[in-house]
């Protein structure tokens, strides 16, 4: 348990952490693990607004994770809930005031919320004390809420939370709130581009772009992890390979509607002309100002290309857009890239792409059985596919039919 200087301490830092983080999810992630560690909390939520809507965008449970075998993570179900006066998040959300309940087992007949125990008979799980904060903008609008779960003692017995850890979670969700809002705006203006390339190739959604993201960051994760490389790297890469990989497809934008929309098969010109797109996406952020633009260069340029060499665009100077252009999609010229000459994003987007195309109900064709997908996926391995990434996609399935849940696709 941190001692109050340690908790300062903690708070004066995360103020400069969570505003490094660009990405939604990434830092929604981190925003519940700082508060948990803060206070001491064995698990907690994060709740986001939606007009009159509150919909549960994040949890974490310590208890319930060290069930799971190593490496696992918890799978958890997207609901929303209504932002009234029946449920502890809700009221904190109406009201714009925190709540600190001891036992949400013993709540007083005067509260207009109550707490459902759904969760806990299905989990298996018992929730004692509870400390909801609203997540309110300079402006004095509440824009979710954050909750923590289970205050406790460093032996494990559960407490209540303290008057000084409601202070310190107050502070925290300040701090929070700015760090959310500017990654609200920043993925307000990718799902903007991807929008420009939805009215190009109606393929191109803002529900697949957040699938392929997010199964893009688990095949990172779990490969970095094997592979020994640090936590801080692993954070730092992490999120920016989730805005990356949801704009492998924007060099779209510049493919004419002709071949983009067209319903039967593309001729072999119209497909050197498709092919195209990966070029003109890589030249969007040719002129690197971060490490972002680097990533996303990295990424449109590559997620076509294969494991045994005979992807696209292959080994060309993106210096020049002319003769960048006039050779992708040449068949052997350029010579493609192959193995480990194809960046690490590259390769890793290749897969959640392609898993989404394949799982994904589409105008012309319905989604495929997952046996079927598992089956063309391990075919691709060694040919299409890095067969060492494919591994890790394969034991990643549960989280990968999580993410499909999370972002379904308009309409479902």
């Amino acid at each position: 348990m941190l001692t109050e200087k340690q908790k300062l301490e903690v708070l004066t830092r995360l103020g400069t952490e969570l505003n490094q983080v660009k990405d939604l999810d990434i830092l929604m992630e981190q925003i519940l693990t700082e508060a948990r560690r803060v206070v001491n909390a064995d698990a907690g939520s994060i709740y986001i607004r939606d007009k009159d809507q509150l919909r549960f965008t994040y949890t974490q449970n310590a208890t319930l994770q060290e069930r799971l075998p190593p490496g696992e993570k918890l799978i958890y179900n997207i609901f929303s809930i209504p932002a009234d006066e029946s449920s502890i998040a809700g009221y904190s959300a109406i009201t714009g005031q925190a709540l600190n309940i001891h036992d949400v087992y013993k709540l007083e007949s005067t509260v207009p919320y109550r707490f459902s125990r759904q969760f806990d008979e299905t989990a298996g799980y018992k929730t004692h004390s509870v400390l909801a904060i609203p997540l309110k903008t300079v402006r004095e609008e509440v824009i979710g809420v954050l909750q923590v779960i289970n205050a406790q003692y460093d032996e494990g017995s559960i407490i209540p939370f303290s008057n000084d850890d409601e202070r310190m979670m107050v502070h925290f969700a300040s701090m929070a709130t700015v760090a959310l809002e500017r990654a609200q705006m920043t993925r307000t203006l990718i799902l903007r581009m991807i929008r420009m390339a939805e009215l190009r190739d109606p393929k191109e959604t803002g529900s697949h772009v957040n699938r392929v993201g997010a199964y893009s960051v688990e095949i990172y994760e779990r490969w970095a992890r094997k592979n020994g490389v640090p936590e801080k790297e692993i954070q730092l890469k992490r999120d920016i390979l989730r805005m990356a990989a949801m704009l492998h497809d924007v060099g779209k934008v510049a493919i004419s509607d002709k071949i983009l929309k067209k319903p039967g098969r593309l001729t072999d010109e119209e497909y050197k002309v498709m092919k195209q797109h990966a070029v003109f996406g890589a030249r969007l952020f040719i002129d690197k100002k971060s490490d972002f633009d680097e990533a996303a260069a990295e990424v449109a340029l590559n997620h076509h290309e294969w494991w045994n060499g005979k992807g696209y665009p292959g080994k060309i100077d993106l210096s020049s857009t002319e003769n960048a252009l006039s050779s992708a999609g040449q068949e052997g010229k350029p010579p493609g890239r192959k193995r480990q000459e194809i960046p690490l994003f590259g390769r890793i987007v290749a897969i959640a792409d392609v898993y989404d195309a394949l799982a994904s109900k589409r105008a012309y064709k319905e989604a495929w059985d997952e046996s079927d997908i598992i089956k063309t996926m391990e075919q691709g391995a060694g040919q299409q596919f890095d067969p060492d990434l494919i591994k890790v996609f394969l034991s990643s399935l549960d989280v990968m039919r999580s993410i499909q849940q999370r972002y379904p696709d308009q309409g479902e």
